[in-house]
């Protein structure tokens, strides 16, 4: 079930929730062994408790978490319902006036529900069963980039799921995400994780267009007016970028790597170790499987596969990373007397605007003069390039953000030794 929780005074977050008493498992052979047990009479069978398995990299996705991010995406435009822009672009043979580049600056909420438990996946020879876990998620993104005119514009029930070594096929352990795209696109990304110590190397990411090709073939880069950001009469939303420029949300520098926003935002924090998820559609060998599909109007007037030749907007394939951050820093903790309130302190701030964590103090002694103490909290930052084609050429659509849990953080007892 999916739902907006407005009870709290803070902003509504989404959320996603299961019955609290579901837990999946494994259909015994012996009904007995879940019969009600009698005072008094030992159960015919034992009754085998569920040991769910590991979530492996997935364990840090729990609860609610929020921040701010950044969204490119190349979109069509015709003559039927073209884009009503404040500077009217004169009209021009393809590649022209066909597509309009939007830029969303944004706010996010990604939730989490419980682990789901055993999930029990047959195998045939020579491959035995394999039990799976997982987490259900729902990722709201909301436009922010005109204040106090928040729109929506991505919505996306799914699942994380973890899945043991297996023999047939021969892989180690992987994750896979499904994700449901109101647009009509369906996603199954698979892919593998990475432990690094300290802070994550976070490559750049090229929004260019480039000419429509199978997967992996040679191409040829299309930039197009709209990507440099000084000029104002373009295919563009917004089209004047000056004030953002002069703030710095809506950069050159931005659109030629968004993921610049992300190495900015970790750049003077200390990260001590980090979890990388790698994903794709598409991955490369050894996995393999997964794959996007749309509905029949993404695809147009054929279905031919995998490049229709007249596709409305054709989502081909997406690759992601997560990176999963430990955060270490200090803050102070103001004068404290035993029975006092609990504190709520935020961490460092990164910029006007940043996700901040907040954290739940209650010293286990007096404090009689502010004190430091080292802290950690978790954060997730993403980066994720979708490509879709239409007007004969393939458009990278990507998006970043950087999240904290919405939930203070307790700060165990120990903080204080």
């Amino acid at each position: 079930m999916f739902r907006v929780d407005m009870s709290d005074d803070a902003k509504p977050t989404a959320k996603i929730s299961l019955p609290e008493d579901f837990l999946f498992g494994e259909v015994p052979t012996k009904p007995e062994a879940l019969a009600e047990p009698r005072a008094g009479v030992a159960p015919a069978v034992p009754v085998k408790p569920i040991v769910p398995p590991s979530l492996g990299p997935l364990a840090a996705f729990v609860g609610t978490w929020t921040g701010t991010g950044f969204n490119t995406i190349f979109r069509p435009d015709n003559s039927k319902t073209p884009t009503n822009l404040p500077t009217p672009v004169p009209a021009g043979p393809p590649p022209g006036t066909d597509n309009v580049l939007e830029l969303n600056l944004t706010s996010e909420t990604l939730s989490f529900s419980p682990s789901l438990g055993s999930v029990p996946n047959r195998g045939s020879d020579p491959q035995g069963d394999v039990f799976l876990n997982g987490v259900p998620y729902l990722q709201v993104i909301n436009d922010v980039t005109n204040p106090g005119q928040k729109v929506g514009i991505h919505v996306e029930p799914g699942l994380w799921m973890s899945v043991p070594s297996t023999d047939s096929p021969a892989e180690g352990p992987t994750v896979f995400r499904m994700g449901s795209i109101p647009h009509g696109t369906t996603i199954q990304a698979q892919g593998t994780s990475k432990d690094i110590v300290g802070p994550p190397t976070i490559p750049p990411v090229d929004i260019t267009p480039f000419t429509t090709v199978a997967p992996g073939n040679v191409t040829t880069k299309i930039e197009f007016a709209s990507q440099t950001a000084t000029k104002e009469g373009t295919p563009r939303i917004p089209q004047d970028l000056t004030p953002f420029i002069a703030n710095g949300t809506i950069t050159q520098a931005i659109l030629d790597d968004p993921n610049s926003i992300l190495r900015n935002h970790i750049a003077t924090q200390n990260i001590v170790s980090t979890t990388a998820i790698f994903i794709s559609t598409n991955p490369a060998s050894p996995l393999f499987g997964g794959g996007t599909d749309n509905i029949a109007f993404l695809l147009g007037a054929d279905n031919d596969t995998p490049l229709p030749s007249r596709p409305n907007a054709q989502a081909l394939q997406m690759t992601a990373t997560f990176w999963i951050e430990t955060v270490e820093e200090t803050i102070t903790v103001p004068i404290f007397n035993p029975g006092d309130d609990t504190l709520l302190i935020e961490g460092k701030s990164q910029g006007p605007g940043k996700p901040v964590p907040v954290f739940s103090v209650t010293p286990p002694v007096a404090i009689p003069a502010p004190r430091q103490i080292k802290v950690t909290s978790t954060q997730i930052q993403y980066s994720q390039l979708v490509i879709l084609n239409f007007a004969r050429l393939s458009w990278p659509h990507v998006s970043v953000a950087t999240l904290v849990p919405a939930d203070p953080i307790v700060v165990p007892a120990a903080a204080f030794n």
